[in-house]
């Protein structure tokens, strides 16, 4: 049986980043590892053992190309509608709440936002298979 630990995303400035994750999802640096060509900032919080990790290659100063490869990262919380207003409330800009209903009963209710980076992320209300 396997476990997932993290999730790798490559970011431009790191700065910038660690404060999106902290501001947006209360992620913290659990972890830095520094060596001569890139860094590995590892980023988690109580909520969950499963960490982020940015990958910040020094020598990079363009933009990485997300491709059409990238889906999202998603993550859970306990009140949807209060985390949408506090994200606003922050200069998040987080996109409109949705709520999933393909067969008229509800799937999903969520909202994505994105990271300085372009990285999409799926803020979901802890209900369901999304607890």
């Amino acid at each position: 049986m396997a476990k997932s630990i993290h999730s790798m995303i490559r970011v431009l400035d790191e700065d910038r980043s660690i404060a999106f994750y902290n501001k947006a999802f209360g992620l913290e640096v659990a972890d830095r590892l520094d060596f001569p060509d890139f860094t590995l900032v590892y980023l988690s919080n109580a909520e969950s053992d499963f960490e982020l990790e940015l990958t910040i290659n020094k020598d990079r100063t363009e933009p990485y190309d997300l491709g059409d490869g990238y889906g999202h990262f998603a993550v859970s919380v306990d009140d949807l509608e209060a985390e949408h207003k506090r994200f606003e409330a922050e200069g998040l800009a987080p996109r409109k709440l949705v709520e999933f209903a393909p067969a008229g009963e509800t799937v999903a209710k969520f909202f994505f936002v994105a990271d300085p980076d372009g990285y999409q992320i799926e803020v979901l209300g802890r209900e369901g298979r999304f607890k």
